[in-house]
């Protein structure tokens, strides 16, 4: 019978904890979710502001509903944050760039989507303060990085190396497969040109966007990253932050 007891209390005890780990990657996968969500709807309002609330005249908000999908946002969230981006009385977001160091001399870029500069300026430097990081000015690691545009299309009848040398003359720079999509990457400046051809070819455009790539990369000892990732955090977790990138040379786990 003691025995039976010790098996079931380690039963319930492995139980538990097992309900705890997938309660927390639950939230943890909710949260990432919400975040996505609140990037598409800034992404939608700033869409709006600029070109309007049709899709069809609005190549910048046609964009912005293809990530929306990507990402499973309701079609209703969708239609509703169009709606309300159509209103004078909602306001609109102004990126703003700052520019830093982590610990460990890594730099760091946090693109920012506010309607309140004061209020961001002061949350971003309380996060690097924080994390022992230090604000830096404009300009001080905005060089580091290469800005590019990307989109992703299914690679279902196409070949990657042709359509390479087809989108060049569009600012294409480099074409290849991932997994059963097909990946661009080109000049942040190529987007508009890109995109008017991909949609004149009839091709689905599964999601595109921005990213900031670095130049060159810094590898760190365990320890010394995750000095780095308490900062990288603190940032994403901001609401007014929509990307961070950085120079810490990613970490891939040996399986």
């Amino acid at each position: 019978m003691e025995r039976f007891f010790y098996f079931y209390t380690e039963f319930i005890f492995f139980m538990g904890r097992a309900f705890e780990f997938r309660k927390a990657r639950k939230m943890k996968r909710w949260s990432a979710m919400a975040k996505a969500f609140t990037r598409i709807g800034k992404d939608i309002v700033m869409a709006v502001k600029e070109g309007g609330p049709d899709p069809d005249s609005n190549s910048r908000l046609r964009a912005v509903i293809q990530n929306a999908k990507s990402i499973n946002m309701p079609k209703e969230n969708v239609e509703r944050a169009i709606k309300r981006a159509s209103d004078k009385s909602q306001g609109d977001y102004k990126i703003v760039l700052f520019e830093g160091y982590a610990p460990h001399g890594i730099a760091v870029l946090v693109e920012t989507a506010t309607d309140n500069n004061n209020r961001t300026v002061a949350n971003v430097r309380m996060h690097f303060s924080k994390a022992e990081g230090n604000l830096g000015t404009s300009g001080s690691v905005e060089f580091m990085f290469d800005h590019t545009c990307n989109f992703r299309i299914p690679a279902e009848g196409l070949d990657p190396e042709e359509l390479e040398l087809e989108l060049i003359d569009f600012g294409a720079e480099e074409v290849f497969q991932d997994e059963e999509d097909i990946l661009i990457y080109a000049p942040f400046e190529s987007f508009g040109s890109l995109q008017k051809e991909l949609e004149n070819r009839n091709i689905e455009i599964l999601s595109s966007g921005f990213e900031r790539i670095p130049q060159v990369t810094k590898k760190l000892s365990e320890e010394d990253a995750a000095d780095v990732e308490k900062l990288l955090e603190r940032l994403e977790e901001d609401d007014d932050v929509q990307n961070v990138y950085h120079t810490m040379e990613e970490i891939v786990d040996d399986e």
